[in-house]
């Protein structure tokens, strides 16, 4: 593995998203002495806070799986995640609505979930998600170690027994098929490769060993803080400050100071110079390039971006008693519905939509009586469709958001709105996100592992990126993996 070359005494960290957060703490529990700039005002980048009228939202990720990546960051200076945040499961991690008026809840529990399948789809499909859990945690246990949890200097890294393992088990084959090969009834089908949107794909063009993102989320568990997905970031920064990690909030970096072939610090937009040995840098790795360092490389021009998201955050009076904390509402049309926003370019004509209501859980984000709705429509992002969210788009979609919830049974969702606040692709762009995504490169073969953009600047020795859109990729898990892979690049 190739580190960063010459004294590692001082890090820079720029950005306290997750990664940045995670690789805060991993360095400091290895004795390097690290500063945080932060633009904000508080932690958390992509899972920030937005508060309104007494409103509580979360801004970026509403699904947390995989808590012990928490408790391992939180371990590297000694901490424990229960000294830090009340972590709850959530029973059930979704529940899922069909067109046709049937719903399906999805279980963490295997044999309960069984049980769900058979009552609703019958025991031919329950027989096959047994063997789909099967399948699915033996691929998680292959790509563990090998090929998510490590750092990558050349696809010759890959050359690892659990690759021809991974071959074997069809992982290299499209996702779609290799679900259908378990699953017979479309419901099934959708709820167990819906997923790969998170990396940017249709199920039928990601590749089948993507199905551990579903393994994740309907076996492993869905989990929930109490303060909503935000107290997450705020617990790594308080424990990482208590260890010595100094945070500057409110302060903008200017550009990477590189002299002779190195980062020599970074320089704020005050003027200031801070000094580093280290710069690690958690910007979306494109707006990184192309905004704090001197060139960008020709690869990472020509990125494909996945999909992005409209978000309608909602404060309401409006409760609804059958929805769970994550509602999954899909659309009759399947294939054509990843087609319209990843291929054309064009809204969902009969969209599939995410739906959480996180006061389930944690009454104390609303005012009392009232309820937080976080509403999450796919789109496309900004690079294949021309659309002008800052203009009547964006007002009028989410008026079109609030009918299509009260077409699907959340009646007066719209009589019930005292505060509403949506964010388009516009607003992500403008939070420094390329292409107006949130959820960085999309996870093409050209652009997984060792062909994905690498966290070692190719020719600035001391320059580590860190974040979603390096290795190993999107999402909460790989994004605190990717903090101790770029803290590996360090301390070696």
């Amino acid at each position: 593995m190739r580190t960063v070359s010459g004294p590692t005494g001082r890090v820079v960290i720029v950005g306290a998203g997750l990664g940045g957060l995670a690789c805060a703490l991993h360095l400091a529990g290895a004795g390097r002495e690290v500063t945080v700039v932060e633009q904000a005002a508080v932690p958390g980048g992509r899972a920030g806070r937005l508060a309104v009228g007494g409103y509580e939202f979360d801004t970026g990720p509403a699904v947390l799986t995989m808590p012990e990546l928490i408790d391992e960051a939180l371990a590297a200076v000694d901490e424990s995640m229960a000294d830090w945040l009340d972590l709850s499961p959530v029973d059930p991690a979704y529940r899922a609505y069909f067109p046709d008026g049937s719903t399906l809840d999805v279980l963490s529990h295997t044999a309960r979930m069984a049980g769900e399948i058979s009552r609703v789809c019958g025991a031919r499909e329950a027989d096959g998600y047994l063997r789909f859990v099967e399948y699915t945690r033996r691929l998680w246990r292959l790509q563990r170690r090998d090929f998510i949890e490590r750092n990558f200097d050349s696809p010759a890294d890959l050359v690892t027994a659990n690759l021809l393992r991974l071959a074997l088990a069809g992982g290299f084959r499209r996702l779609s098929g290799k679900v259908n090969e378990f699953f017979h009834d479309p419901r099934t089908r959708r709820v167990f490769s819906f997923q790969a949107m998170y990396a940017g794909l249709a199920p039928h063009d990601a590749l089948a060993l993507y199905a551990v993102i579903a393994y994740l989320d309907t076996v492993a568990g869905v989990y929930f803080p109490r303060g909503g997905v935000h107290a997450v970031p705020r617990a790594l920064a308080g424990a990482a400050e208590k260890h010595g990690v100094q945070f500057r909030y409110g302060t903008r970096v200017s550009y990477v100071d590189v002299r002779a072939g190195r980062a020599a610090g970074v320089v704020t937009t005050d003027g200031e110079r801070i000094p580093a040995d280290v710069v690690v840098l958690n910007p979306d790795l494109p707006v990184a390039y192309r905004d704090l360092l001197p060139a960008t490389p020709r690869r990472v021009r020509r990125l494909r971006h996945s999909p992005s998201a409209a978000v309608l955050h909602v404060g309401s009076t409006q409760r609804y008693r059958r929805i769970a904390h994550h509602n999954i509402h899909f659309g009759r049309s399947w294939r054509g519905t990843f087609d319209e926003v990843i291929r054309r370019g064009q809204l969902m004509s009969d969209p599939s939509l995410l739906v959480s209501n996180p006061t389930r859980a944690d009454p104390s984000l609303a005012p009392a009586g009232r309820e937080v709705y976080y509403v999450l429509a796919p789109v496309p992002n900004l690079a294949v469709s021309t659309m002008d969210w800052r203009g009547r788009l964006g007002r009028e979609y989410a008026g079109e958001l609030v009918a299509t919830l009260e077409a699907r049974g959340y009646y007066d969702f719209g009589a019930g709105i005292e505060v509403s606040h949506l964010v388009t692709p516009a607003d992500w762009a403008d939070l420094d996100m390329a292409a107006g995504t949130p959820f960085a490169a999309a996870h093409t073969l050209r652009q997984t592992g060792p062909f994905r953009p690498g966290n070692l600047h190719p020719g600035l020795s001391n320059v580590v990126f860190v974040g979603s859109g390096t290795q190993p990729g999107v999402g909460v898990p790989m994004v605190l993996i990717s903090g101790k892979l770029a803290a590996q690049r360090v301390t070696g």
